[in-house]
């Protein structure tokens, strides 16, 4: 690795990327910039450097096949949001997870659509945890 510091957290274009491998699952450098939205027109030396950033950060790995390099995702998107959400609760709501989803549920813009999602998950956990 080199001298850059290991961070546990993307920036906004690194998610991005990691957004379309996740999708993906196993990716070329083309495969990732064709994947990218349309306007984005990255150049191709761009995009493989975002690629081995990510790579250097231990968020993915590569093998090559030819001359080509493959890349996959060494962090799953579910764990991801997990240590995202942890971060953004201790950082943001002073580790108080019920202050994060009170600011949530008390946005006006969510539909009672989502607020019923929301109940209906909470009430799961709340049953799976009595079992």
């Amino acid at each position: 690795m080199s001298a850059k510091k290991k961070t546990k957290f993307l920036t906004e274009v690194e998610l991005e990327f990691m957004s379309k491998l996740w999708d993906l699952g196993a990716a070329t450098v083309r495969d990732v910039q064709d994947a990218l939205a349309p306007a984005r027109k990255l150049a191709y030396t761009s995009a493989a450097t975002i690629l081995r950033i990510l790579e250097q950060k231990d968020f993915v790995t590569s093998t090559k096949q030819g001359k080509t390099f493959i890349y996959t995702a060494t962090l799953s998107k579910d764990a991801y949001q997990s240590r995202s959400l942890k971060n953004l609760s201790e950082k943001l709501f002073d580790n108080a997870p019920a202050t994060l989803v009170a600011r949530l549920v008390d946005d006006d813009d969510l539909s009672q659509e989502a607020l019923d999602e929301i109940r209906a998950l909470i009430d799961k956990r709340l049953r799976d945890d009595k079992r």
